[in-house]
């Protein structure tokens, strides 16, 4: 399979150059999951792919088209499990163009061996996410591989809505000048999930965000303000997700870190593990790019949304440094916000 690939002329760093196989950080949303995207896929499948989710015109109508897949370990978790994650992430994708999300399919891959009962709670999540969300299971699949071949459930998704004509949300229109702003806590799915896998203990459960976000967005176009960009920082987390947009629209992104919005069991357990908990995955949180001034408008908008209570601006996009992330701390210093190389915790979504 390596053969014809030709690993010394790839222009991407070390991590992937000396990496002929597949290892678990490519999977994690940061530089080596784009690499694989850049240098691998995209040359294989031309220019047309879009990213999390694509609008294409069909007749006189946009859509959104995305697709996506969930292998999160263990498949049950405070606040949730790999079945409404699935529907809400993929609907989340979907809202993140702008779009009114409609239909989905959901594949299910099975191990031998998995329990019936555990398949069928999972299928129970995956309905009463979609009745939640609005949104119908139009089609799907099932597969089963042997035992020792996979782990129990993934879910494979793929969703299809509908895009307001004015509506113009990409990662390629952040601005200099725009504010930064997000919905709420960072970092809670992961510390969630990681909780039940690593057996950690705090003072009060931490809930995955797990939610579907399309009426928050909604909410926020319905101000009339000129939304330039959103995106739900999963995999690699704020981190990763502010370095995209600041490459995609060639513009620097500067945080104001006393204002970013982490609990204490996320900083606690992140400092325990060494984490840094903009790397961490959040699955019902967006980050949205807007003219300064009409911010307070969208804050506005967010905060009487039940999922956007704690919206708050935690920076600013400037001309300078295109393409990369910086925060600047409380004791008035700044240090860079790397794209996350791998994947701090993996199998997270």
């Amino acid at each position: 399979m390596t053969a014809g690939l030709d690993f010394e002329n790839w222009t991407c760093p070390v991590p992937l150059r000396d990496t002929p196989t597949v290892v678990m950080g490519h999977g994690g949303g940061g530089a080596m999951s784009a690499e694989l995207v850049e240098h691998l896929f995209l040359p294989a499948y031309g220019p047309a792919v879009q990213g999390d989710s694509a609008v294409v015109p069909v007749g006189a109508e946009r859509i959104a088209f995305s697709t996506d897949s969930y292998v999160v370990k263990p498949m049950f978790f405070p606040g949730g499990s790999i079945g409404d994650l699935a529907v809400n992430g993929t609907v989340n994708d979907l809202a993140m163009s702008g779009a009114t999300p409609l239909y989905l399919s959901v594949a299910f891959i099975l191990q031998e061996g998995t329990p019936l009962a555990e398949i069928g709670r999972i299928a129970a999540a995956v309905g009463a996410a979609a009745r939640a969300a609005g949104v119908r299971v139009v089609t799907g699949d099932t597969k089963v591989v042997d035992n020792g071949s996979g782990d129990g459930v993934y879910l494979n998704t793929a969703g299809v809505g509908l895009v307001a004509a004015g509506v113009d949300i990409g990662a390629h229109r952040a601005a200099a000048g725009d504010a930064v702003l997000i919905s709420g806590d960072i970092g809670v799915h992961g510390v969630a999930v990681m909780s039940v896998r690593e057996g950690l203990e705090f003072d009060t459960t931490v809930v995955s965000d797990s939610a579907p976000l399309h009426g928050l967005v909604a909410a926020m176009l319905g101000t009339g303000a000129d939304i330039h960009t959103l995106r739900d920082p999963t995999r690699g987390g704020v981190a990763a997700s502010l370095n995209e947009i600041a490459r995609a629209g060639a513009v620097g992104v500067e945080l104001a870190e006393p204002a970013l919005p982490i609990p204490a069991a996320v900083a606690d357990a992140c400092s325990l593990l060494g984490l840094d908990p903009l790397q961490v995955a959040n699955e019902g949180k967006l980050l949205a790019f807007v003219p300064s001034a009409e911010a307070d408008t969208v804050l506005a908008a967010m905060r009487a949304h039940p999922h956007g209570a704690g919206a708050r601006q935690i920076g600013t996009c400037v001309a300078e440094h295109p393409g990369m992330v910086v925060a600047r701390t409380a004791l008035g210093g700044t240090r860079v916000v790397n794209m996350p190389i791998g994947e701090q915790l993996p199998r997270i979504c």
